[in-house]
Order: structure tokens, then sequence, then C-alpha cells
């Protein structure tokens, strides 16, 4: 079955780092686009970095120069890299694969991690 396994969150404080992994597993890893989201408390889910099928990538504003996204397909993991974070960074990380072929939407979720940024 479908899986998307998210870790390497916890707690850190302001401008300090973190790697976040994704390992997916049930599906053909090289074909999907795969994705970061966050949701902080109270908040609606945003989509923090993306990584095409073919390693192009893209960023929230709020995250560019401080974030980076990476993928290796021979490991089937997707990775975030968070440095300088910020305590509005604060948030569960969840992490998507994302794949449209024949009008037909494929659409994975990993269960999340928590990140917490905080002094």
């Amino acid at each position: 079955q479908v899986q998307l396994v998210e870790s390497g969150g916890g707690l850190v404080q302001p401008g300090g780092s973190l790697r976040l992994s994704c390992a997916a597993s049930g599906f053909t890893f090289s074909n999907y686009a795969m994705v970061w989201y966050r949701q902080a408390p109270g908040k609606e889910r945003e989509l923090v970095a993306t990584i095409s099928s073919s390693g192009s990538t893209n960023y929230a504003d709020s995250v560019k120069g401080r974030f980076t996204i990476s993928r290796d397909n021979t490991k089937n993991t997707v990775n975030l890299q968070m440095n300088s974070l910020k305590p509005e960074d604060t948030a569960v990380y969840y992490c998507n694969a994302f794949r449209s072929i024949w009008g037909k939407a494929y659409n994975y979720w990993g269960q999340g991690t928590q990140v917490t940024v905080s002094s």
C-alpha cells in the first residue's frame, strides 16, 4: 500500500535548522511531484515547497532563500532543508505526492511531523 512517512521534526531555537525527510513506498515515486505543506494551529494548510518529477522547484514567498526541497529517486525520498527558522515556521509539516494523468488526480499524504521554533 501507499505510504509516506515523514521524519526529522522537533523543537529548534529561532535561527536554527532542521531537515525533514519523507520516505515513500507503494507507488512509482519518480513519476510524482512531491510537495511539502504545513499547517499551523488555527490556520489553513499552506503549500511550502514543491519539486516536480523532473526536479523543478518552487517555494512559498515566506520560505524562499531559507528552505530547500530536494528529492532522491533512487531512495524514494524527498527532503526539506529548513534554515534560519522563525517562530512563524511552527506548524505540522506534511509530505504530499501528486500526479495528474489522463484527467485523473492521484494524491497521497503523510501523517505529518511537528516543527516547533521557540526559544
